[in-house]
């Protein structure tokens, strides 16, 4: 590709996703189905204005490594651990179940049982840049259909590399030998025996991990000393494309490489740097990839077997819905969850992609199978935001008939108060101010929440808060305080900057979970934040200094100066809370100097506590008799 054509499509490509996602987005469509509408204008079966979109769609499933490794930053030990039923529990129950029902309906249809395995496998897997790009755009990354698709997504990622070793193993008895595959030609290994391999492959994963954990901090805090932004966004990036190369050179999927990295440096300090640094890289990246997607689809086979294309992603997607819904049920999931989840992971995915070359090369299907199921994969990709908008419209917007109660209507007059959020923090301010017979309005939006507590008598509003529309009926244009008490925490912080725009005289109180969540809130000028466990902690501290032999003033004392020092300390480091590195100098610093005001100032409560304990000696000659007195 020459520089000429290089600009020409970059031009094409950047154009037409400008053009056709806002469109989308404005029609409700979202921005995954506005880039695949601009690849499939654009790509060679309509105006071919960027001709085959190969050799731009290899570099744009860079996006899909990059996607994979701010995933592998997310997932800390603790995550982990947190989420280790949805993951290994879930996410394998999703994989063999749409496996086995996809793998029975091919052999319904006539493929060799090896194929039909293979296929089963193949299409279990689901989109992961489709599926966490709507959730993130609707606001649920954060709630149970978003931790439960994420559970999933994480293990087919994870059995992406297992599936590499299996597909070869399907191969029919006196089939031709395998091809190397395109996606993997730059394997360095492929003339080695197999077990060469496996050793070579699992030391390429120990490199990662050895230099993840030993190497990349020392890199990054030599590099991060420089106090040049600009060099800390390469070698992140160079981080990025680094154990890319390194996964394929040894024939592993370079977007489980970079996971895996992601993963290794999920506990570094450098973890909020690298993925502030990365993120721009990857929404554009990820819009690109979209976009070579449609481009790629084969509209001249989608117009020869219309039916058959049409029948097969039907029968695709409702297939993976049942085994996905089941598998949710299974776990214990309720019915709106699961089903949400099921819809939402229907598709194919990326990884379908790579998988099929793989299949191919390993002779496990031949050409025209292998193209079909590639039309498939790419169709239910395009259908999914539509599919995704339809369920949402026609069946989550529909009143459930245990909701009845939702559509109570907002008839406490011009409420004092309204409370976004009635749940364990929510309760407790609400219950204070109604106790003071302040008018209150509470809205929470989770059904199950609602109908537990209308159980014991609350009168709670259904809706989500972060709808200026909602809040207005509330009566939010007459209230005097708003306190955001919801979970989300992203959804907090877009809440209360709508809130401000559009209720400017309105006061506005917001929970924080912690010192940076605190820190997003505050950048919406005139929010009270109040950090969820700070009280609690001091008051808890404050009661075990008490039963270790202090007296009440000095617990109080200690409790009180501890909170003084720690308010004047968080409002402090307000303008770097953004840069890691000095943030993090000026945390320990702070503490030293906190603890260093306590002791002394304990020191002192101490001393004059011994003075007034201390018998007190009285001068006889000072003393006057009493008769001298008169």
């Amino acid at each position: 590709m020459n520089a000429h054509s290089l600009l020409v499509q970059a031009l094409v490509y950047l154009a037409a996703g400008v053009i056709s996602v806002p469109i989308a987005k404005r029609l409700g469509l979202g921005s995954v189905l506005g880039y695949l509408i601009a690849g499939v204008v654009v790509g060679p079966f309509l105006l071919n204005l960027v001709g085959e979109p190969g050799e731009v769609q290899r570099f744009a499933e860079f996006g899909v490594v990059i996607l994979l490794f701010l995933i592998g930053l997310e997932v800390r030990p603790a995550l982990l651990w947190k989420l280790r039923t949805t993951i290994f529990g879930l996410g394998l129950a999703q994989l063999l179940g749409a496996a086995a029902l996809v793998a029975a309906a091919s052999l319904a249809l006539g493929l060799d049982w090896r194929a039909g395995v293979a296929v089963g496998l193949i299409l279990a897997m689901s989109s992961t840049a489709i599926v966490l790009q709507s959730l993130e755009e609707k606001g649920m990354r954060q709630g149970p259909v978003g931790q439960a698709s994420f559970g999933v997504l994480l293990f087919q990622d994870l059995a992406v590399i297992p599936l590499f070793a299996l597909l070869p193993l399907l191969t029919p008895a006196g089939a031709p030998a395998a091809a190397p595959p395109a996606a993997h030609a730059a394997n360095l290994l492929a003339a080695l025996p197999g077990w060469e391999q496996a050793a070579a492959q699992l030391a390429g994963i120990v490199a990662v991990i050895v230099a993840g954990r030993y190497l990349t901090r020392p890199m990054f805090r030599f590099i991060a000393a420089a106090r040049l932004r600009e060099i800390f966004t390469a070698s992140a990036l160079l981080l990025v494309v680094a154990v890319a190369a390194l996964m394929e050179l040894v024939g592993l999927s370079p977007a489980l490489g970079a996971f895996l990295a992601g993963v290794v440096l999920a506990e570094s300090e450098f973890r909020r740097e690298l993925e502030t640094d990365i993120e721009p890289f990857r929404g554009l990246l990820l819009g690109l990839f979209f976009i070579t997607v449609g481009a790629g689809l084969d509209l001249g086979l989608v117009a020869r077997h219309p039916l058959a294309i049409a029948g097969l992603v039907v029968g695709l997607m409702s297939l993976k819905t049942l085994a996905m819904y089941g598998a949710g049920r299974l776990f214990g999931h309720p019915h709106r969850t699961a089903m949400s989840t099921a819809v939402a992971l229907a598709q194919g995915g990326e990884f379908a992609f790579v998988l099929l070359t793989f299949g191919l090369g390993a002779r496990v299907m031949d050409a025209d199978l292998a193209h079909l199921l590639t039309a498939v994969v790419a169709v239910s990709m395009a259908l999914t935001p539509l599919v995704s908008a339809a369920y949402d419209r026609l069946v989550l917007s529909r009143p459930q008939a245990h909701a009845e109660p939702e559509r109570l209507a907002f008839d406490e007059g011009d409420p004092d108060v309204i409370v976004a959020g009635f749940g364990r923090f929510g309760q407790i301010a609400a219950r204070l101010l109604m106790a003071n017979n302040f008018k209150v309005v509470l809205l929470d939006s989770s059904i199950e929440q609602i109908d537990l507590i209308r159980r014991f008598g609350w009168r709670v509003h259904y809706g989500d808060a972060s709808r200026i529309d909602l809040l207005r009926t509330a009566g939010a244009a007459k209230a005097r305080l708003l306190l955001v008490a919801i979970d989300d925490r992203d959804k907090a912080v877009e809440m209360v900057a709508s809130a401000r725009e559009a209720f400017p005289n309105l006061t506005i109180f917001a929970r924080a979970f912690d010192r940076r969540h605190a820190y997003e809130l505050m950048k919406t000028p005139g929010v009270s934040v109040e950090r969820e466990t700070l009280e609690s902690a001091i008051n808890f501290g404050r009661r075990a200094l008490l039963k270790l032999g202090l007296t009440e003033r000095r617990a109080a004392r200690a409790a009180g100066l501890f909170r003084e020092q720690d308010q004047a300390i968080f409002t402090q480091l307000a303008p770097i809370a953004g840069e890691e590195d000095r943030y993090v100098m000026a945390v320990r610093d702070s503490r030293d100097t906190t603890e260093r005001v306590l002791r002394a100032e304990m020191a002192r409560i101490a001393g004059e506590e011994d003075l007034e304990d201390a018998p007190q000696l009285v001068d006889p000659q000072a003393v006057e008799p009493a008769e001298e007195r008169v």
